[in-house]
């Protein structure tokens, strides 16, 4: 069965329900796009725009992107106003620092790659929202992400994008179903030039030659080396000249300090070499950067914390999934198992390559999401 069709069905049966609904507008031509779709299927629609930072606390004066921007801000609001419905914002700065930048610090000084997209969906936007959305007697709150979703089973699956190419399926995975259950994604079944198409038909000719941002909200340089140094005084100074040492313990060099490098790094590791060197593991206890060749770097096991299923309730049994680590991977098939720790183990058909703790995995079943969590070293509860 088409997971597409039956998205588009359960689709058109919550929006031929008039009702109120929470679109989360950031400025951008997605999620504009999306409230104006469901503004003309007859849906009461509030626009909320979440502010989440300061320009000043990045310690850069360049201007921060997407939904932190001001301008960005005005935009959402003068689109709201032009389409005739109500606009909020929300200042949720307080809780953004808090947990997203935190934890954002907090794992690279931890020897891990975090992912704040995640997180920020998950505990921060839509808890967010659906808070809002009880307030005002909100039924839905709704999105520009790029994914579709539906019900089958008793469950609220999501499954990827039409568009291949902006599918932002990978980033929702730490939803829980009691959210889901409450979620409309407008542009699921649309492709990007559609979404540009309909904002010209509308005579938002500006909105559809907006350009699109993929740099950390927070770190709108995308120099996450100056955001660290920046957030803790004395970072550098502090780590500078730890060693970069081969998989048996060699000194190779020195280093500007662990949490400046990420597991899979070739360029920047001022250090030359034969052949090519890539980061195979950090160290944070004795400040070493452990670097290797490709073939060193290849991995055939992972294993994944804090997992939060999707499509099923749990794993039973072993089962066969397409397998994620970054956004723009394309995915390599697996066999996932769940242990008595509570973590997944993942057995890789093929060796894949910049394995990073910290990052999301992210599972598939054909155009459905599993499920996913965060890569960790290994199968200790407590790492």
């Amino acid at each position: 069965m088409s997971s597409i069709k039956n998205t588009e069905t359960l689709s058109e049966n919550k929006m031929s329900k008039q009702g109120k609904i929470m679109v989360a507008m950031s400025g951008g031509i997605d999620s504009s796009v999306a409230a104006m779709l469901l503004h003309e299927q007859g849906y009461e629609v509030i626009g909320v725009t979440m502010k989440t930072w300061d320009h000043q606390s990045s310690g850069s004066s360049k201007k921060t992107s997407g939904c932190c921007s001001l301008d960005d801000i005005n935009d959402a609001r003068i689109l709201a106003v032009n389409m005739g419905f109500h606009h909020l914002i929300i200042d949720i700065r307080e809780e953004f620092d808090k947990y997203i930048v935190s934890n954002f610090v907090n794992e690279y000084l931890a020897g891990r790659t975090p992912n704040p997209c995640v997180l920020c969906n998950t505990h921060i936007k839509w808890e967010a929202l659906i808070k809002r959305a009880n307030q005002l007697d909100c039924e839905f709150i709704a999105t520009g992400h790029y994914a579709q979703v539906r019900e089958e089973n008793n469950r609220f699956i999501i499954s990827k994008g039409a568009d291949e190419w902006k599918d932002q399926s990978y980033v929702l995975w730490g939803l829980s179903q009691q959210n889901l259950k409450r979620t409309v994604l407008p542009l699921g079944k649309f492709k990007k030039n559609e979404i540009r198409q309909m904002a010209k038909e509308r005579d938002f000719e500006e909105l559809s030659k907006k350009a699109e941002s993929y740099e950390i909200c927070f770190v709108p340089d995308n120099d996450y080396r100056a955001f660290l140094n920046h957030k803790v005084e004395g970072l550098q100074e502090k780590l500078a000249g730890g060693d970069f040492v081969d998989t048996s313990g060699k000194f190779l060099g020195k280093h500007r300090g662990y949490p400046f490098y990420t597991v899979g790094q070739r360029k920047g590791l001022e250090i030359a070499f034969g052949e090519p060197y890539f980061v195979i593991r950090i160290h944070p206890e004795t400040n070493q950067v452990v670097l290797g060749t490709k073939e060193e770097l290849n991995k055939q096991v992972m294993f994944v914390k804090e997992p939060n299923l999707i499509k099923y309730e749990s794993l039973t049994h072993e089962i066969e999934a397409l397998t994620k680590i970054r956004y723009k991977d394309a995915g390599t098939f697996s066999t996932l198992s769940s242990l008595e720790s509570g973590n997944i183990k993942v057995d890789f058909h093929t060796p894949v390559s910049g394995i990073a703790p910290g990052q999301s995995a992210v599972f598939y079943e054909e155009n459905d999401l599993l499920g996913g969590g965060f890569i960790c070293n290994s199968n200790l509860v407590d790492e």
